[in-house]
């Protein structure tokens, strides 16, 4: 089996960050395969990462732009000091996001990756998952997020890079490699959980310290997801997921030749249950 880390980069993210270290050290082997930066030294590490390698580090920027660039020239280091160093692979994710296999192979992530000849990177097919509202109650901590939400946008914002097998520089967010096109890999999505709850959304509006960093803006148009899974009909997962696979990766937007594009489409599709004990 290969060797794999996961890492990513953390501001007051307890909620996703406590799911993150229970999926992760679970498919990856333990707890040791895990690398938390705390993105400025007045955050407190929660007990559950004990066992993790943790860091405190300077904070990075303070404007969006700026520190998402900082950001992923850290984290790119820090991916590339790995694989330099026994890992034959990294992934770097944000706390909200979480890559997973189709649970009808019955593989552990591991055991899927290790199964994959990877050249540079390989990324998942993104799912970025909203709140029907009027059918979903507000997300609880004591049951998986797939047993309480159920629909997702096929978003090409969450197709990412994510897992690298050679050093290699991310872009802002994980969303491209510089100089590197993408490989999407088959039976593997990205499930995106950052907007999937209106009131944790509207908790975030008033982060003072998120605002501060501009984050507002951006917040609230990320509230569109819960409107469109909301709004529009949910088709079939597994007609369109296939779609999506292809589309992606034969489309790219004329401004960034290495990030896959779908033709503005909003599809929506539900969830199998299959998939509802995952996380």
């Amino acid at each position: 089996m290969k060797k794999i880390a996961a890492i990513t980069m953390v501001r007051n993210d307890d909620f996703y960050l406590k799911k993150w270290v229970e999926y992760y050290s679970a498919q990856l082997g333990g707890k040791e395969n895990l690398y938390i930066y705390f993105d400025g030294t007045d955050q407190v590490i929660a007990p559950f990462c004990d066992g993790t390698h943790t860091e405190l580090v300077p904070k990075i920027g303070t404007q969006v732009v700026s520190a998402e660039k900082g950001r992923l020239k850290f984290l790119s280091e820090k991916a590339a000091h790995l694989l330099s160093g026994g890992y034959d692979l990294v992934i770097g994710v944000d706390a909200d996001e979480i890559i997973v296999v189709d649970p009808k192979l019955g593989k552990t992530l591991v055991e899927y990756l290790s199964g994959l000849k990877i050249k540079g990177s390989a990324s998942g097919l993104g799912l970025d998952f909203g709140q029907k509202l009027g059918e979903e109650d507000n997300i609880t901590e004591d049951r998986p997020f797939l047993q309480q939400r159920h629909y997702a946008q096929i978003g090409t914002r969450y197709t990412k890079p994510s897992i690298l097998a050679e050093p290699l520089r991310w872009g802002s967010g994980f969303h491209r490699i510089k100089g590197h096109n993408f490989h999407i890999v088959k039976d593997l999505y990205l499930l995106h959980f950052g907007y999937f709850d209106m009131k944790r959304l509207e908790d975030r509006f008033n982060d003072k310290d998120r605002l501060a960093q501009g984050w507002g803006k951006h917040m609230k148009k990320r509230s569109r997801t819960i409107r469109l899974v909301t709004n529009l009909k949910a088709r079939n997962f597994e007609r369109w997921t296939k779609f999506a696979r292809i589309c992606q990766t034969l489309v790219r937007p004329p401004y960034a030749l290495n990030k896959p594009a779908m033709f503005g489409l909003k599809i929506i599709v539900r969830i199998p249950d299959r998939f509802q004990d995952i996380v």
